[in-house]
Order: structure tokens, then sequence, then C-alpha cells
């Protein structure tokens, strides 16, 4: 069973991009929304901070609290998306409950989007007309080619079908010619699918959801999912006994979360640098 170390690449990518930021000078900075108290979401924004300032982005965290109306907040994001000092715009989900995320998402400028969030983007992604392409998305393929795993004609089980994970990546995969299977909680038999499944992608934050009862050998795995449980990461896979069969597994920490912070940044280099 071989790690996948997302962390070294997601490094060498960074590295790739401090050279270009500093050859073609550019100023570039990116604005965070953070709406309300999450303590997962804090983690998340200071790993996208770390990053900036390693290569050279100019970072800012615009926090508002979560009893803040509709339209204030509206308002705010606006004037957030239209100041031109700020490159790129992202809108830390989850939202508190009340506020319809899409809505809010969209505020945000399709030249600004770099999480791939706003229903602009997004059709253009699904349609193959975007120039960028969703973070997970990206670093997941990415991670895939470094090791040399073709999803080609493979089965490949989605766990979950959120905008963040699921979504996406059922459109890249069906455009790389595999077979994929989307599953959630509302499947009767998860197992059924995963138990059949050359990749298993899952991205639903349940703590030890993928045992080595669920899977075949040989499978490769990549957990997205990430719950904090008593200050300590947990994924969705039972580490313990699934690498007793898995051939490639991502791990909860240095795994995807690293590679989705280094395409996020990627994306905003790109689309400032057209």
């Amino acid at each position: 069973m071989k790690f996948l170390n997302g962390r070294k690449l997601a490094d060498k990518i960074l590295k790739n991009l401090k050279r270009e930021i500093e050859e073609k000078q550019l100023k570039l900075k990116l604005a965070v929304v953070l709406v309300g108290e999450n303590p997962a979401s804090e983690v998340f924004i200071r790993q996208k901070q770390n990053a900036c300032e390693k290569i050279g982005i100019d970072f800012q965290l615009f926090k508002f609290p979560s009893k803040i109306s509709r339209l204030e907040l509206k308002k705010e994001i606006e004037k957030i998306v239209k100041d031109p000092i700020n490159s790129g715009v992202i809108i830390q989900l989850p939202l508190p409950k009340g506020f319809n995320a899409q809505e809010i998402l969209n505020l945000v400028s399709p030249e600004k989007d770099i999480d791939v969030l706003s229903e602009k983007n997004i059709g253009k992604f699904y349609t193959g007309n975007l120039a960028i392409s969703p973070p997970t998305t990206k670093g997941i393929r990415r991670l895939l080619k470094e090791y040399k795993i073709s999803v080609k004609g493979k089965n490949v089980v989605l766990v979950g079908a959120g905008r963040l994970v699921g979504r996406p990546l059922a459109v890249w995969l069906l455009n790389e010619k595999t077979t994929v299977s989307i599953v959630d909680e509302f499947t009767k038999d998860i197992s059924y699918f995963t138990k059949r499944a050359d990749i298993i992608i899952s991205g639903v934050g349940k703590p030890n959801l993928i045992t080595g009862k669920t899977v075949k050998r040989g499978v490769a795995i990549i957990d997205v999912g990430i719950f904090f449980k008593r200050g300590k990461a947990v994924g969705d896979v039972e580490l313990k006994t699934v690498s007793q069969k898995a051939d490639y597994i991502t791990p909860t920490i240095g795994g995807v979360g690293p590679m989705i912070v280094a395409c996020l940044l990627q994306n905003l280099v790109e689309l400032n640098t057209k």
C-alpha cells in the first residue's frame, strides 16, 4: 500500500507559482469571506493564508457575525468583489443556516471566482468552456496523474454529491470515459458499489464510513472527507483496515488538502495572467 503524498506535490506547485509571480511581477491579493464561527473553516483559512504568504500573495480575511442580515452581507461582499485590489474572492463554506449559499456565491464575479462556485463559472466548467477547474477536481486529477493512476475505463465510485467534491468530479470523470457511480446517505447499500470500485473518492466528512470490509483488493482511495473529533482530524476512511487491501490511499493530513489549496492559488494566478 502506498500513500499518495499530496503535500509534496503541492509544495512543488507552490514553488512554481512563486517563481511565476516573481518573474511576471504579479501583484495579487486573495480575499476570504467568513460568516460566523466555524473551527474547521478557520483551519482551512489558515492553510490558505500560509500558502499565500509562502509564495508572495497578499491575503485578507473578512469576518462577519452569523447574525448579519442577508442584505447587509450581500452589500459587504459586493464591495469586496468590486475592490480592484482583490484579485480573487472566496466565500468560505459552509455558511450559517438561513443563508442561500448559491445566492451568496453568485456575488463573486467570474474573473475573481477561483473556487468555481458561481453559477456562471459552474456552467462554463460543465460545458467545457472554462479556462480553470474547481480546485478539488484539479487537485485530485493532478495527484492521480503524479502516481500514474489512470481513470479511463475504471469503475469509480463518488461518495457524496456535494458542490465541492462529487458534482464537479462526476463531470470530469465522465469526460475521461470512466464508469461513474454516485452514492450518498439515501443509497440503500453503499458497500454494494464500493466493493466493486477500482477507485473510490469520498468527501462526506463521516468518520470511518469506508472500512476494509467495504472495498476490494487493489483499490485506490482518495479521502477528501475531514471531521474534527476532539481536535483531531479524522477522514471518511478507516485507515487501519482499508490499508490492508488498498494499493493507494491518501492520508487524512497531507493528502488532498494541500493539493486543493495549491490548485486554488494556481487558479488565482491563471485568471490574472491572461
